[in-house]
């Protein structure tokens, strides 16, 4: 028996697996094995987990519908906790209370059914509140500053809290969360929507952003936009000017389509990803001196992999 084992087996029960490989739970469907993951369906197991962890000092990482994130080939090192702590609660003041494992898509759909304003824009957009909450997620003007209230944070040796939407410092796709060295954990978040909205309107608003969407971006394993815009400018079309699109590494392709998504083709590793970010990066800069910042978060031991 391990350590992991031992620890966290009297905690997670059957929730717990051992050497557990991570790509059934990207959507980039690549990643190698955590030492331990436990897959969390409550806030308490999700809670307990990561304090333990914390208090055996192993690194932990929490992921939700694993968009937006690239894991290392040779896997992560400590305790991965699966998010799917999903439970809503919603007044008829349209404030929305949920847990931080659930899906973005699914909130904005109820959103809809229920004639809340504020949340279409989210309809199209993978991952969950959680990470949409350190990410500060959103797309056709909206995104979650607009509408969150607070986010319940768990901290080690900490009280767990409530931080209002000012002490999260929004930025574009930022948060203080995100700048966060030390470690946290997400786990509820309040967001304020507008009620009595009409939801035949709202929902011709979503499908207007679903066919955007089902226009300009690619089908396939991705991992969605891969860099931040820059002031002024896109991503993609400065990798497009710079002559990438369709540039392949392995099994890994900057997509023909929109030049801002690398698409496993089915073979891909995260050593091709980053060889891709890496082309991607220095002939943009060498052609434009501008500086592409990731908006995926690279997760496991990159450090080794080749230049």
């Amino acid at each position: 028996m391990n350590e992991y084992e031992a620890v966290l087996r009297p905690i997670a029960g059957a929730a717990l697996h051992l050497n557990a490989p991570l790509a059934r739970y990207t959507v980039a469907r690549l990643g190698g094995p955590a030492d331990a993951l436990i897959i969390a369906d409550s806030v308490a197991l999700l809670e307990r987990a990561a304090r333990t962890a914390w208090l055996h000092g192993w690194p932990v990482r929490i992921i939700g519908g694993g968009a937006n994130i690239l894991v290392a080939d040779s896997g992560v090192r400590g305790v991965v906790i699966l998010n799917r702590a999903d439970g809503v609660q919603q007044d008829e003041s349209g404030l929305l209370i949920a847990e931080s494992g659930a899906a973005l898509i699914s909130l904005a759909r109820l959103s809809l059914e229920r004639g809340l304003a504020g949340l279409a824009w989210a309809i199209g957009i993978p991952g969950t509140l959680g990470g949409a909450v350190v990410n500060n997620a959103g797309a056709y003007g909206g995104e979650v500053a607009q509408c969150l209230l607070w986010a319940e944070i768990a901290e080690p040796e900490q009280p767990t809290r409530r931080w209002t939407c000012a002490e999260l410092a929004y930025a574009y796709r930022e948060s203080a969360l995100k700048r966060r060295q030390a470690p946290f954990a997400v786990l509820r978040a309040a967001l304020q929507l507008q009620p009595k909205a009409d939801p035949v309107a709202l929902r011709a608003e979503a499908e207007q952003y679903s066919a955007h969407r089902r226009r300009t971006q690619p089908n396939g394993a991705s991992l969605g936009s891969m860099f931040k815009n820059p002031p002024n400018d896109y991503a993609g079309r400065l990798i497009e000017a710079a002559g990438l699109k369709g540039a392949r590494v392995g099994g890994v392709i900057i997509s023909p389509q929109h030049a801002n998504w690398f698409i496993n083709t089915g073979n891909g590793t995260a050593a091709d990803y980053l060889a891709l970010i890496r082309l991607a990066q220095r002939r943009v800069f060498e052609q434009f001196g501008v500086q592409l910042e990731l908006e995926v978060e690279l997760i496991g031991d990159f450090e080794h992999v080749g230049r």
